[in-house]
């Protein structure tokens, strides 16, 4: 994933934002007893990203990954949609507790801008359903140029957006996050729609840390500078989350980049274990004890 990357990542502050109050609030309307659901995972299963991370003889990549992680940020469905058939296959393939979380695809996001997409949203939505229980969350990531501009057509599509299929969304232009006025009437349309909002950990975009939650939902992207502080950023997430949780954070969801992807198991895999050992989870990772890894 080369978005955000920098030449010199030892140069970029990686402090995390401090939390806004709104997020807060939000999260303690929503609070209740209900057990934390955490997904935690990589963008790819691919052989040739993640060469090294299979064992000698493996003959399905899909799953040997799936029992090693939860759940898989399923970016392949960017590229084309899947059909029906397909998405089939890749749930049979998985353990009962895993879950996919695909993107939408560029002939809706890029291609489409969101204009006229109601024909591919519907081949698109009536695919990904057939993961039923596995379907975890989609995501729609649009395209850097897509700015405020085009604000009405946003609230046109996510009004229309199938209720059944829970939605996050990803917005990367700057103009989205630097005019105050337009970042509020973002974040309004996203809670009065139930859309999740995407919060990116990237070294070269620091404004889309936001840290503005729109549902008790956290969807986030972290991306690594395949650099020493990867893992100290990480540790530094886990205090964020724990604020969040004690005020509610009902899920999370998160999918660990990095722009050489061999490494992403590694970083996955460290917050992982700290996962489970701050909020007393169980959630899977490559172990060497069971002999289900290469690390």
């Amino acid at each position: 994933m080369k978005f955000g990357q920098v030449d010199h990542p030892e140069e970029v502050d990686f402090t995390l934002p401090p939390t806004p109050k709104e997020t807060l609030t939000l999260l303690q309307h929503f609070k209740n007893d209900e057990p934390f659901e955490v997904y935690v995972g990589c963008a790819k299963w691919n052989k040739q990203d993640l060469k090294g991370f299979y064992p000698k003889g493996t003959k399905d990549e899909l799953v040997y990954y799936a029992n090693q992680f939860n759940s898989i940020e399923l970016n392949a469905t960017f590229y084309n949609s899947p059909s029906r058939e397909q998405v089939e296959t890749w749930k049979q393939k998985t353990p009962a507790d895993f879950k996919f979380f695909p993107k939408v695809p560029q002939s809706i996001s890029h291609f489409s801008r969101l204009l006229n997409a109601t024909d591919k949203v519907k081949l698109f939505t009536d695919a990904v359903v057939q993961f039923d229980e596995k379907l975890g969350m989609v995501f729609l990531q649009m395209h850097d140029n897509y700015n405020p501009k085009d604000m009405a057509r946003l609230k046109l599509f996510l009004h229309d957006w199938p209720k059944d299929v829970p939605l996050a969304l990803e917005v990367r232009n700057k103009d989205w996050f630097s005019k105050p006025e337009v970042t509020k009437e973002l974040y309004t349309l996203l809670e009065e729609t139930g859309v999740t909002n995407v919060l990116v950990d990237t070294a070269g975009r620091r404004d889309m840390l936001h840290m503005r939650l729109t549902t008790p939902v956290a969807f986030i992207r972290y991306v690594g500078a395949n650099h020493a502080s990867d893992y100290a950023r990480l540790d530094k997430w886990i205090e964020i989350i724990k604020c969040w949780r004690d005020n509610g954070l009902q899920k999370l969801y998160f999918f660990i980049h990095q722009n050489v992807e061999i490494e992403s198991p590694l970083l996955a895999t460290h917050f992982i274990k700290k996962m489970n050992e701050t909020f007393d989870l169980n959630l899977k990772y490559p172990n060497k004890a069971t002999g289900n890894t290469l690390f």
